[in-house]
């Protein structure tokens, strides 16, 4: 892409909020998050193992432009954002999970928790045959 970056960008970095999870370890967990998701410009996602919760929100101070109306005095957090992170320039965002909707985060919240069970559950041990019992005892 000829020029600089910026001068094709549509801000997509700015019309979001992301903040981290406690990853959810029971249904109740799981249920919270349903929640979350029930409200409108909301999803949540897995990044790295980490979830985090997004809100479709932009910034006060992006001008039509898409240019920042504070670029001089922005935040720590933008200024930390570099060209090497651009959701406008990767277009992969690397997430292992993105939930839009709630049926979806059911969805896979069954599938883990059916999972943890079956983890939880350690196989039964057998009772030896009788023949074998006695041979072990000397008998």
């Amino acid at each position: 892409m000829p020029g600089i970056l910026c001068e094709h960008c549509t801000a997509v970095c700015c019309r979001y909020i992301a903040l981290p999870l406690d990853n959810p370890e029971s249904a109740a967990d799981y249920e919270d998050i349903r929640w979350f998701l029930l409200h409108a410009g909301v999803s949540v996602f897995v990044e790295d193992g980490d979830w985090y919760i997004a809100f479709e929100t932009k910034c006060r101070h992006l001008q039509p432009d898409q240019r920042c109306a504070i670029y001089a005095t922005r935040p720590k957090v933008c200024r930390a954002y570099s060209t090497e992170e651009c959701d406008y320039h990767s277009g992969d965002y690397g997430w292992q999970q993105h939930f839009t909707s709630p049926e979806h985060l059911e969805a896979y919240a069954r599938a883990q928790l059916s999972a943890r069970r079956g983890k939880r559950q350690s196989p039964r041990r057998r009772a030896p045959a009788a023949g074998v019992a006695r041979r072990a005892a000397g008998r």
